[in-house]
């Protein structure tokens, strides 16, 4: 079990792939979280000065060997454990698991790509699990939206990891490998916790402090509640990112004057319309879900007082039409899609199929009736064909065109963002801290059962000694005494394990104190973490 040494140590990640072939230098310090990415490339992963190259089947074999001991004799599955123990998959018990982000983002990769990669949010809960199904995963958790695609894991092996990850990936959305690592970018312990921390908060939108990422991340909380693969450190993480973006928003009042990426949409609209209002512009919504009630929303703060709305169901927009009195919303089915469209100058696409809506014959064979028609799509993956935009009655703008808007009133946004850093800074402590004291829990464990251990065998020898005359109240007051001298000699030791900063002890002292008390009472924790890590496994197989 590695001895880390604060914040510093559980820091490191890297950008992309490709930035890590340009720059290896300026990604290669010492530091627990630092890694150079290069699955697919044939490039090893190092932590520490120890290239991380196993075989996949160590673990595997492994694991098949401790299901057939839990059959037999305790002694038979104690076997297989030491074997595992002295073979290279010891590694296991030795390093720490990591918490690792894979993703793509507006920042990392274009829409093309994103889109291919887009999990429905319906689906997030099978994703887990398929990822948790993995060799060297842990717990994971999924944030899908048109920004992002991030895979958040708990791995037991960094580049294991990893790869199980990318090649995850890969398959489900049926890019190549080597494609895919041209786009996506990896962050490390310390660096994947500050940039969820980061994301949450709104710093990494590409509208600066938007409000809609926190829902999203608090989304992901809700749909993978209860989710096996959901657990103790990657719901920790989440619930933290949730405390910081509201944090950031409450403190630093950056989400005042700052746009979402609905808002931003429709102040794109009238930016190419060269519009003051929406008051005459005849506008179609496609989408009657979370983003198109906030295009919504914006349109009629942009002065907008009539428009079609298109949805499947017309339950939604009855909801919308009562919110909404002052405005004209007139609902139509999908089936009315083109037909509306033709008498639309401004549309707006904002649903979750996975299918084109309009494709570039479609609006070729509209009605010649207006110049020139803007499509604002703000789907991932996207509603409204690329190729559209080559046609001279049409204009395609999607997520990506928002970079327009975003340039307003930048610079006090970023001064907010220096505020809101501080206060990242300041959680990110905590939270690694936090993490810290769950390395404790396992000594902790032992430490109290091998105490109940022989404080029982103790009782035992003395009630056999004292003879069968005792009454069931004595042997409850020397049960009692027995239990509580055990209380009081544990209580120094287990003080001395706590790592929640109220006793003044760095990290290093307290692990010094952890590693002690293993070889003093041969507690023999990393054959419990190993065990523990393969039992886990054995029971997702069996599922």
């Amino acid at each position: 079990m590695a001895a880390m040494s604060g914040v510093g140590s559980w820091r490191g990640g890297v950008r992309s792939d490709s930035e890590s072939n340009r720059s290896k230098a300026s990604i290669l310090p010492s530091g627990y979280g630092r890694a150079w990415c290069g699955v697919g490339r044939g490039l090893g992963f190092q932590r520490a000065g120890v290239c991380l190259r196993s075989s996949k089947l160590e673990l595997r074999a492994a694991i098949m060997e401790n299901d057939k001991g839990s059959t037999s004799r305790s002694g038979s599955s104690v076997s297989a454990l030491e074997l595992l123990k002295t073979s290279a998959a010891n590694r296991y018990t030795k390093e720490r698991s990591s918490i690792i982000v894979v993703g793509l983002s507006v920042h990392t990769s274009p829409i093309e790509m994103r889109e291919k990669f887009a999990i429905p949010e319906a689906q997030w809960p099978q994703a887990i699990q398929e990822l948790c199904a993995l060799n060297h995963i842990e717990e994971a958790a999924v944030l899908s939206t048109c920004n992002r695609m991030e895979i958040y894991i708990v791995a037991l092996s960094q580049s294991r990891g990893v790869k199980e990850v990318t090649e995850w990936m890969s398959k489900t959305s049926g890019v190549p490998v080597p494609e895919l690592c041209e786009h996506r970018f990896l962050l490390y312990n310390g660096d994947a916790v500050k940039h969820l921390f980061e994301v949450s908060a709104g710093l990494d939108s590409l509208v600066l402090g938007e409000g809609q990422i926190l829902a999203q991340v608090k989304q992901v909380v809700k749909s993978a509640e209860g989710v096996a693969g959901f657990d103790r450190k990657i719901s920790g993480l989440f619930k933290r990112a949730i405390t910081v973006g509201k944090r950031v928003r409450t403190e630093t009042k950056i989400s005042s004057g700052a746009v979402s990426v609905s808002s931003a949409a429709v102040e794109l609209g009238l930016m190419k319309i060269s519009q003051p209002s929406y008051e005459n512009v005849s506008v179609l919504v496609v989408g009657a879900g979370k983003m198109g009630k906030l295009v919504i929303k914006h349109l009629v703060a942009k002065g907008c007082r009539s428009m079609v709305l298109i949805n499947r169901s017309e339950e939604r927009v009855a909801a919308l039409v009562e919110e909404y009195k002052d405005v004209e919303i007139v609902w139509k089915p999908l089936s009315a899609l083109v037909e509306s469209t033709a008498k639309a100058d401004m549309i707006f696409t904002c649903t979750a199929s996975e299918s084109l809506l309009l494709s570039k014959e479609q609006v070729e064979a509209l009605p010649d009736n207006k110049s020139v028609r803007h499509f604002v799509d703000i789907s991932v993956p996207r509603n409204i064909g690329t190729c559209v935009s080559d046609l001279d009655t049409a204009k395609v703008y999607n997520v990506d065109d928002l970079k327009e808007v975003v340039a307003a009133n930048k610079e006090l946004r970023l001064q907010k963002a220096d505020e809101a850093q501080e206060i990242i800074s300041e959680e990110l402590k905590d939270f690694v801290a936090w993490m810290d004291s769950l390395e404790t829990v396992p000594t902790i464990k032992k430490l109290r059962a091998y105490a109940e251990r022989v404080r029982a065998a103790e009782f035992d020898k003395c009630l056999a000694r004292m003879g069968p005359d005792l009454s069931d109240q004595q042997k409850k007051v020397i049960r009692d005494l027995s239990a509580g001298i055990v209380n009081k000699l544990l209580l120094g030791p287990m003080q001395h394990l706590r790592c929640d900063g109220s006793n003044g002890r760095t990290l290093n002292e307290i692990l010094d104190n952890m590693h002690a008390l293993n070889r003093i009472f041969d507690l023999d924790t990393d054959t419990s973490l190993l065990e523990e890590k393969i039992r886990a496994k054995v029971s997702k197989i069996r599922k």
